[in-house]
C-alpha cells in the first residue's frame, strides 16, 4: 500500500496540463507533461483539431536529451497587446497581441538542468520556442536533432517542395500527406547545387488545407543562430517531426547557454486569405537593431540580367576558359563581343531608368572572374572590386548620378562564402565609393567551406553577419539562393528581399515554372518574407531570341503586370529588356505606376494553388492598385471595390486579358479599358488559362468625370 501510494504521488507530480486561449478566444493550446516526463502540446481551432497530442524536445549529443524525465519548476502566463510600424511593409500598422505560457522544466535525474519551453498564442495561430538559461550544468552543447512533431489530424491536402539542405528552387507539388514522394518529378537538373532530405521530405513554408475546411501552414520565424528546419511526414499517422539541416559532420548546432532556438509557427485560419493577412512571423521577430532607418528605400528597379538569361549577353567578358584569377592582365583577354556590363549597354539602362522613373539599375557580370568559375568549386574567383575593361566605374557613377540613378551592386559569390567574408569590408567600401546603395547576393553552387550547406547554422550566421554589416555601411541587400526567410526583415529592414524559391528566370531556360506557381507562393515561400520574383516579362516566347526555342515564360502578358501586387516586395525589378518594354508602351505604364510600399492590404479573394486577388493601397497616397492571377484554368470573378472611401470617385486603368489571349497560342494579347468606380463598384473580371488582370485606381478629377463611363 504504501508503494502504491508513493507510485501514486510520483505519477501526480511529473504529470501536468495546462490551457491557455488566445485574445478573441478562438484558439486553444494545452501543454502537457506525461507521466515519464515528456512535454507535449495540442492545438485547437474551436471545436477543430489543428495539432493534436504532439511531442516537444531537444536531441543533444554525447549528453542526454532534453526530452523526458521533466519536471514542472514554474509555469508563468501574461498577455501582450501592442501596435508597431514596419520601415516598410504591406500595412502600415501591425498589432501584435497574444497570450504566452513560458513552461520552465527541470530534469531532475540530469543534474536539475534546466529547458523553458515557450508559447504565444495569437488569434491566427501558435509560436513555440525552447529557451536553455545560463545554468551550473549546462554551459556548452550540440544539438543532434529536435523531437518537435506536429501530428496533424487527418491526410490534408498539402503544397510542397522536397526537403533539401541546400535549395528551395524547385517547382512545387500538389498532392495528400499520403501520396508525398520527393523522389518523383523532382529530378531538377536545372539546379546548381541540391541535397534531397528523403522521400518523405518537405520544406516549410508548408500549406495545408484539411477536409473540414481548416487552412494550416507551418513555418519558422526568427532563424538566427540555428539550422533552418525540414519537415519529415510519417504517411500512416500524418505526424510531421523536425529535421534539422546537419554541418559536415552531421551535427546540427552548437550552442552555449544562454541560448534559443528558432520559433516554430502553425498559423491557422478557416479561410485562405486569413493566410497571407497573417503578421504571425514578424511578430515573432525582434524589431529593427538600426538607429537610423532612412536611407533605406523601396523601390522599383531594371538592369542588365533578363538579357544574361535569355542569351543576347553573357556575365563573362572573354570566351576563355580555366583562366588563373592571381596574376592574370585581364585587359589583355580578347572579349567575346557579347559581354553584357559595358559601360554603354549600361548606361542605355541608365537612360531608360531615368527616363521612366526607376530608381536602380542593377548589373551582373561587371567584375573579373566569370570566365574562372561557373558551375566550378573553387575558392577564389571574385574579388568584388576589380572591374571588367570594358566597366568604368567612375564614368558610370558620374552618369548614373547625373541622371538621377542608383546603380545596384551585384556580389556572386559562387558559394565560396568564406572568400565573400574576408572581402566583405572591402567590397562594401568599394561600394560606397562608387554610389552604390543597394547589393544583390548570389549563392551559386556548392557551399566553401566544402561540406556546408546553404541552410546550416554556419550559413544561416552568414546571412545575418551580410545583414549586419551591410546595415552598419548602410547598403540595402537582396539574397539569391539563401535560406527561406523567417521574418528578419523586421530586425534588418535594410534586408529588403530574398530570392530563396524558383524565381521567374527559370522560365527563360528550363522547363519553366506551372501556371499554378505564382497562385501557391504567397502560401508558402512568401510567408517568411519578400521576393525578388522579378517579375514583368513581356516577350512570353524565347524562339524570339533565337529560333528553334521552346522554352516560354507560362503566363499571359497581363499576368505578368499582376505579379507585381500579387507577390510582395519592397524592391521590385522590371525584369524585362528595355526595349521590350518600348514596344508596349501602354501596358509598361502599370509597372511605372504600381507601388512597392504600402499601408494598407486587402486579400479580396484567394485559394492556394488556384487564384489570387489582392489589393493594397499606396504608401502615404490615395492609390489603391488590384492584382488578379489564376493557375491553369479559366476564371471569371466579381470584386468588390467597398474598401473604397465613400463618396469618392476613382479612375479604374484595368490591364486585361485579350479576349484572344491564350497563354500559349497568344499570351502578348491584351486590353487597357479606363472607367469611374466607388466603392458601391463590382468588378466582373474575366482571367485566361494563366492569366491576370491588373488594375490602378486613382481619385479622379472632374474632366475624368466628364470623359470616362462609369463602370
Amino acid at each position: 500500500m504504501k508503494k502504491l501510494l508513493i507510485a501514486s504521488l510520483l505519477l501526480f507530480s511529473l504529470s501536468f496540463s495546462q490551457t491557455i486561449q488566445s485574445p478573441n478566444g478562438k484558439l486553444t493550446l494545452t501543454f502537457a507533461l506525461s507521466a515519464n516526463g515528456e512535454p507535449t502540446y495540442a492545438l485547437s481551432l474551436g471545436s477543430k483539431s489543428v495539432v493534436k497530442t504532439s511531442k516537444l524536445g531537444i536531441l543533444l549529443k554525447n549528453q542526454p536529451s532534453f526530452d523526458k524525465g521533466f519536471r514542472i519548476a514554474k509555469t508563468d502566463t501574461s498577455s501582450h497587446d501592442s501596435v508597431w510600424e514596419p520601415v516598410w511593409g504591406e500595412v502600415k500598422q501591425i498589432r501584435n497581441n497574444y497570450r504566452e505560457l513560458a513552461v520552465t522544466l527541470h530534469q531532475k535525474a540530469e543534474k536539475d538542468r534546466t529547458l523553458i519551453i515557450r508559447f504565444r498564442l495569437f488569434d491566427d495561430g501558435l509560436g513555440f520556442r525552447y529557451e536553455f538559461p545560463i545554468q551550473q550544468n549546462l554551459q556548452y552543447f550540440i544539438v543532434s536533432g529536435e523531437a518537435t512533431e506536429f501530428s496533424l489530424t487527418g491526410d490534408h491536402k498539402v503544397f510542397w517542395i522536397p526537403g533539401d539542405y541546400d535549395t528551395n528552387e524547385y517547382a512545387y507539388s500538389t498532392s495528400q500527406l499520403s501520396t508525398i514522394d520527393a523522389t518523383v518529378g523532382h529530378a531538377a537538373d536545372e539546379i546548381f547545387a541540391r541535397t534531397p532530405v528523403a522521400r518523405n521530405a518537405v520544406q516549410t513554408p508548408l500549406m495545408m488545407k484539411s477536409k473540414d475546411g481548416l487552412y494550416i501552414n507551418i513555418h519558422e520565424a526568427a532563424l538566427v543562430n540555428y539550422p533552418a528546419m525540414n519537415l519529415s511526414v510519417n504517411q500512416k499517422t500524418f505526424a510531421l517531426s523536425a529535421v534539422l539541416v546537419p554541418d559536415p559532420v552531421g551535427n546540427k548546432a552548437y550552442l552555449q547557454t544562454p541560448a534559443k532556438t528558432p520559433w516554430r509557427t502553425v498559423i491557422v485560419a478557416d479561410n485562405a486569405p486569413a493566410i497571407l493577412a497573417s503578421k504571425l512571423i514578424l511578430n515573432l521577430n525582434e524589431p529593427t537593431k538600426l538607429a537610423d532607418v532612412s536611407w533605406i528605400k523601396p523601390q522599383k528597379y531594371v538592369g542588365v540580367w533578363w538579357e544574361l538569361h535569355v542569351g543576347v549577353s553573357t556575365w563573362n567578358y572573354a570566351d576563355t576558359n580555366n583562366v588563373s584569377l592571381a596574376g592574370t592582365d585581364w585587359s589583355a583577354l580578347k572579349p567575346n563581343g557579347r559581354h553584357g556590363a559595358n559601360t554603354a549597354r549600361v548606361k542605355r539602362y541608365i537612360d531608360f531608368a531615368a527616363a521612366h522613373g526607376f530608381a536602380g539599375v542593377l548589373v551582373e557580370g561587371w567584375n573579373i572572374g566569370w570566365e574562372d568559375w561557373f558551375g566550378q568549386w573553387k575558392e577564389e574567383v571574385f574579388d568584388f572590386v576589380t572591374p571588367y575593361p570594358d566597366f568604368d566605374v567612375k564614368e558610370l557613377q558620374q552618369y548614373a548620378a547625373q541622371k538621377g540613378v542608383k546603380l545596384i551592386m551585384h556580389h556572386e559569390t559562387s558559394s565560396s562564402v568564406s572568400n565573400y567574408e574576408r572581402r566583405m569590408d572591402a567590397a562594401y567600401r568599394f561600394m560606397k565609393e562608387h554610389g552604390y546603395d543597394a547589393v544583390k547576393t548570389g549563392y551559386v553552387g556548392k557551399i566553401i567551406p566544402r561540406g556546408e550547406y546553404h541552410d546550416g547554422q554556419w550559413m544561416i550566421n552568414h546571412y545575418a553577419r551580410v545583414a549586419e554589416k551591410t546595415g552598419q555601411y548602410q547598403i540595402m541587400v537582396v539574397a539569391h539562393e539563401p535560406v527561406r526567410p523567417t521574418g528578419l526583415h523586421r530586425t534588418y529592414p535594410n534586408w529588403l528581399a530574398c530570392e530563396a524559391a524558383r524565381g521567374n528566370e527559370f522560365n527563360a531556360w528550363s522547363h519553366g515554372n506551372p501556371p499554378e506557381h505564382e497562385t501557391i507562393l504567397p502560401f508558402t515561400r512568401l510567408m517568411g518574407g519578400p521576393m525578388d520574383y522579378t517579375p514583368g516579362i513581356f516577350q512570353i516566347k524565347m524562339d524570339y531570341y533565337k529560333n528553334g526555342r521552346t522554352t516560354q515564360v507560362h503566363t499571359t502578358l497581363t499576368k505578368q503586370l499582376a505579379l507585381y501586387v500579387t507577390l510582395y516586395s519592397p524592391i521590385q525589378m522590371a525584369a524585362d529588356l528595355p526595349e521590350n518594354y518600348e514596344r508596349f508602351p501602354d501596358a509598361f505604364q502599370f509597372i511605372k505606376d504600381v507601388a512597392t510600399d504600402w499601408d494598407d492590404t486587402k486579400i479580396l479573394e484567394a485559394e492556394p494553388g488556384d487564384y489570387l486577388t489582392v489589393a493594397r493601397k499606396t504608401k502615404g497616397k490615395d492609390e489603391w492598385f488590384i492584382g488578379a492571377i489564376t493557375d491553369e484554368n479559366k476564371r471569371s470573378s466579381k470584386v468588390s471595390l467597398d474598401f473604397l472611401p465613400k463618396s469618392r470617385k476613382y479612375v479604374a486603368t484595368i490591364y486585361a486579358d485579350a479576349p484572344d489571349a491564350h497563354r500559349e497560342k497568344n499570351p502578348m494579347a491584351y486590353q487597357i479599358n479606363s472607367y469611374i468606380v466607388d466603392s458601391s463598384t463590382m468588378l466582373n473580371l474575366s482571367l485566361v488559362s494563366s492569366g491576370g488582370t491588373a488594375i490602378s485606381l486613382k481619385p479622379a478629377t472632374a474632366d475624368d468625370v466628364k470623359k470616362l463611363k462609369e463602370y
